[in-house]
């Protein structure tokens, strides 16, 4: 059961979207010349929005819960987190048509205390769970100085690094975490036996400039990246698993055995203790503060989501707070360079530079992402967007 599970999670973990503004619109390329062609084909970010709004719709989710949904998997997309974008679709609209997703109503709300909340999701969708959760929050964290929601039995919340962006821009440090406690794929240290998720944890950091976006795990690799490398028959370039038998492997394939191998922490072989000791902090983050997690038994595909906003005013002022993130940001960047580096790059860099490139250019998708969303579209019979040409 533990195995099935594992393979539905894994390949369901490749699919994602977010947010954007219209690109410019050259002629167009259809997915079958793509496939051709063998390419990578850029796509209107507009139009990948609208069409998994649409395809959300026509399978049941309501409107707001469907927008919600599109704009968190295309952002993940357009930020280069290609496992956690558009490649989920997919895998939710069979969640809505399995019944496993909730389409529309409201979080339950098992406590308020202001400052502290919990929700019971209700299997609902978790980007709009988040997003909600966040607009929940701002003003208290502006009243208190810092407001902290957990939600449980929230369905997946995609990519974490989605939501970071526009918490800074309001002032905001944000701190998002998640664990599933319907799948285990990662031993914990020392051990031969998979006990925790990959267990994402991100962090928005506003500066004067460019904000610190940080969406790292506690392990070495996502089920996500480890799913799409297995398919394609892929080894990784270091031992990123262990086999049932507790031995060091490349080969995502260790996790499909019987009984299955897992994922190792953060700091691998060695230093496992880091990623083991992340893991199990996040674990109480959100299990422990949900009060719902591992220990029940498990109800599907999801997440026990953790969220917390700060309000710099409410500490050293929003002034103070960025001059020391300015210091720490110039200090790394004009770091001087280690040999096959050409600078330092500052968590979230690289996403927000290849997200304005896309909103500009189109949205470079994975060559496995869109014939997965083309199938999903013919059985709504709606079209998938055609590919952009130069």
């Amino acid at each position: 059961m533990e195995l099935i599970l594992l393979n539905s999670r894994l390949d369901a973990y490749r699919k994602r979207i977010g947010q954007f503004e219209a690109p410019r619109c050259p002629p167009t390329l259809t997915l079958t010349d793509a496939i051709t062609m063998n390419t990578r084909v850029r796509y209107s970010a507009d139009e990948l929005l609208s069409f998994a709004h649409h395809l959300l719709v026509k399978a049941g989710l309501d409107d707001a819960k469907a927008q919600a949904v599109a704009r968190t998997l295309v952002d993940g997309d357009l930020m280069g987190h290609d496992t956690h974008g558009l490649a989920l679709l997919p895998g939710y609209i069979r969640e809505i048509e399995n019944g496993a997703m909730t389409c529309s109503g409201e979080p339950e709300v098992v406590s308020d205390r202001r400052a502290s909340v919990l929700w019971d999701g209700r299997r609902l969708p978790g980007p709009w769970l988040v997003l909600s959760g966040i607009e929940t929050l701002a003003p208290r964290a502006r009243e208190y100085g810092s407001a902290t929601l957990v939600i449980r039995r929230s369905h997946h919340i995609a990519c974490l690094a989605s939501y970071l962006e526009k918490a800074t821009a309001d002032g905001f440090m944000i701190v998002l975490a998640s664990s599933d406690p319907a799948v285990q794929s990662v031993a914990p240290h020392g051990g031969t036996r998979s006990v925790f998720t990959p267990n994402p944890i991100a962090a928005g950091i506003p500066t004067s400039g460019t904000p610190f976006l940080i969406d790292i795990s506690a392990s070495t690799v996502t089920n996500g990246m480890t799913a799409r490398r297995h398919k394609a028959g892929e080894l990784f370039d270091e031992a990123c698993f262990l086999d049932a038998e507790g031995h060091p492997s490349r080969d995502p394939a260790v996790l499909a055995t019987e009984p299955p191998g897992s994922i190792l922490p953060v700091g691998g072989m060695t230093w496992g203790h880091k990623g083991f000791g992340l893991a199990l902090l996040i674990e109480a983050m959100t299990g422990g503060l949900a009060g719902h997690g591992r220990a029940d038994a498990p109800d599907g595909w999801g997440a026990t989501v953790f969220l917390s906003l700060y309000d710099p005013a409410a500490f050293g002022g929003p002034d103070a707070f960025a001059r020391q993130m300015d210091w720490l940001g110039d200090a790394c960047r004009e770091n001087p360079p280690r040999p096959g580096t050409s600078s330092v790059r500052m968590p979230g860099d690289r996403g927000l530079s290849l997200k304005r490139e896309q909103l500009r250019d189109g949205v470079m998708l994975h060559p496995t992402i869109a014939p997965a969303l083309e199938a999903a579209a013919q059985r709504y019979e709606i079209a998938f967007p055609a590919g952009l040409t130069d």
